[in-house]
This record gives structure tokens, C-alpha cells and sequence, in this order.
């Protein structure tokens, strides 16, 4: 008797309203995300299983519940307001009284951030939580080697006319990572991309030690000088003028600029600065060159008379 009492008490009590136990919340710095087209919702209502299941976003940002007659908008809601409109149509509908839903993203796919570029493991991710340029790039492995001096992101804002406009955005490298400027770190929330070009080149070759081309990352600290020491300096026989060989005009014709090397090198002339893809050529002097091996031969004539051990060749 005292089971069937039991039974009897459990049936009265699934007609009445029962206060769902508490959800677990997401951490306090996962603040909740809008919902966008085809991500996959997880739609729990409480005391209706049949009720329950998991849900893709269509393409137009609808979603549909068995039993309800009419389509639900979700894109652009965040998963509290869309538990709100749910619960109120299944009222609405006399499907349930007074029903208690739950709305969980189980799987963000429209909020994607694309990281490519001169980085190391270029990327596409979804954006979830408090996500910051720093971020992204960390995520693609940081910058490589010939990564150049800005970082381009590109992120859609509405216009006036209410269409959305592409606006990018150009952070300097040096102030977002070497100085740490906050305000250069932006806040990411999907949609965005960023773009890391790699830095355009200057190139030295002739009497160096170290020919080879050398990024440009800064444009107002690449002068002659220090691609001198990029190059690890003069070899002995390089001449006391050198050309720049640079690209100009509509029909990208060859400039050849002579400058002073002698002088930049001691100070008495201002020092050149060089701009992307410029060769910068330090000729041969072989007028010393010659004189500088007859002299070499004259010393080893020298020192071999004097030993006593001329050799004559016929």
C-alpha cells in the first residue's frame, strides 16, 4: 500500500509546476554571444523530452520546434532572449503551461576570425569570449621573420544607409607588441580577418660582406648606413661612390641614383634613406685593386731577394 501511495503522489505532482534544478552558468569571462546563422543550439525544456533536441540555425537565421506552427528568429538574439521567445509560444500554443526552456550554443560557426599571412600557422577560428588582436596572433604562433611593419585587420561595420561597409584597419607592429599600446589591441567578436603582409625587401649586392636582401620594416630607419651593417660592412676594394637602383613611374622604369659613399661613411654627407625594393650596388674599385696586388707582388719579390732564394723562370 505504502508503494502505491507513493505512485499515486508522484502522478498528482507531475501535473503541477516543479522548480527545474539550477543550470550551471558559463564563466564570468564567457560573456554570452550573439547567435548567428548555422550555428547548433542545444533547446532543453524541462518535463517535455519530446520537446528537447538540438537544433541547427538556418541559413536565414530561423529556427523550428516540433509542435509549433510558426518559425522562431534566433540570428542576432543572444541564447536568453531566444529561451524568452520559445517559452512564450509554447504558452502562446497551450503546448505547455508555464514552460521552462534553455537555450545552449553547442557549436559557434558564425563567428568566424581568419588569421593568415606572414605568420606562423596561419588559421580560421571561431571567435567565443573575450578574444583581442593579440589573441588571434598568438593563435596563429605569432609573426615569422618577414612579417612587416603593420598588421591589417578588416572588420564589417553597418553604414548609413543601413548596408554593411568593409573598414580596415592598419596597426603599426612595433607599437601594438614592442610598446603594448591597449588602444591598438583591438576586441574581436567574429567576422573579422587579419591580415599580417610580409615586409617589402632592399637588397645589396657588390663589395659587402654579407650581400643579401634585408626586410624593410620601418620605413624612416632604412638609410644606406644601415644596410651597410646589415651586410656586415664594406669589403676592402669597394669603390667611394656607390648606385641606388629604383623603380619609378607608371611604366616602372630603372633609375640609377649615385650617391657619395665615401662621405656618408665619414659623416660628411647626410646619410641616404632607401625605399622598398631599392638595390643598393657598391661597385669595385679595381684601379686599386691592381694596385694592390702589384704592390702584394712587389713585397713577396722583395722578401724572396732578400732570403736569397730568387727564382728565375724561363
Amino acid at each position: 500500500m505504502r508503494i502505491v501511495f507513493f505512485l499515486l503522489s508522484l502522478s498528482q505532482l507531475s501535473g503541477q509546476n516543479i522548480t527545474p534544478p539550477a543550470l550551471s552558468t558559463p564563466p564570468s569571462n564567457l560573456p554570452a554571444q550573439q547567435i548567428g546563422a548555422n550555428d547548433l543550439l542545444n533547446v532543453t525544456v524541462y518535463g517535455a523530452p519530446e520537446l528537447s533536441r538540438t537544433i541547427r540555425v538556418s541559413p536565414e537565421g530561423m529556427i523550428r520546434m516540433p509542435m509549433v506552427r510558426a518559425d522562431f528568429p534566433a540570428a542576432g538574439k543572444f541564447p536568453g532572449d531566444l529561451e524568452a521567445v520559445i517559452a512564450t509560444a509554447l504558452a502562446q500554443e497551450q503546448i505547455l503551461i508555464d514552460p521552462v526552456v534553455t537555450v545552449t550554443v553547442a557549436e559557434y560557426v558564425s563567428r568566424p576570425i581568419s588569421v593568415m599571412g606572414a605568420v606562423k600557422q596561419p588559421l580560421t577560428f571561431q571567435a567565443f569570449g573575450n578574444l583581442t588582436l593579440i589573441d588571434a596572433l598568438s593563435r596563429a604562433g605569432g609573426l615569422t621573420a618577414d612579417a612587416g611593419g603593420e598588421i591589417l585587420l578588416s572588420r564589417s561595420q553597418p553604414g548609413l544607409d543601413g548596408k554593411a561597409t568593409n573598414l580596415i584597419l592598419r596597426v603599426p607592429v612595433k607599437q601594438l607588441i614592442d610598446q603594448a599600446d591597449p588602444e591598438l589591441n583591438y576586441a574581436l567578436r567574429g567576422g573579422e580577418e587579419v591580415r599580417v603582409p610580409e615586409a617589402s625587401k632592399i637588397f645589396v649586392v657588390g663589395n659587402v660582406k654579407k650581400p643579401g636582401a634585408f626586410a624593410m620594416r620601418d620605413n624612416a630607419d632604412n638609410t644606406v648606413l644601415k644596410m651597410l651593417a646589415l651586410s656586415e660592412g664594406l669589403m676592402p676594394f669597394a669603390t667611394d661612390e656607390a648606385y641606388i637602383y629604383r623603380r619609378e613611374g607608371a611604366d616602372n622604369g630603372k633609375n640609377e641614383i649615385a650617391i657619395p659613399l665615401a662621405k656618408i661613411i665619414e659623416r660628411k654627407s647626410p646619410d641616404v634613406t632607401l625605399m622598398p625594393n631599392d638595390v643598393l650596388y657598391i661597385p669595385d674599385n679595381k684601379r686599386r685593386r691592381m694596385t694592390m696586388s702589384m704592390v702584394d707582388r712587389l713585397v713577396t719579390f722583395g722578401a724572396g731577394t732578400a732570403s736569397g732564394m730568387l727564382v728565375w723562370r724561363r
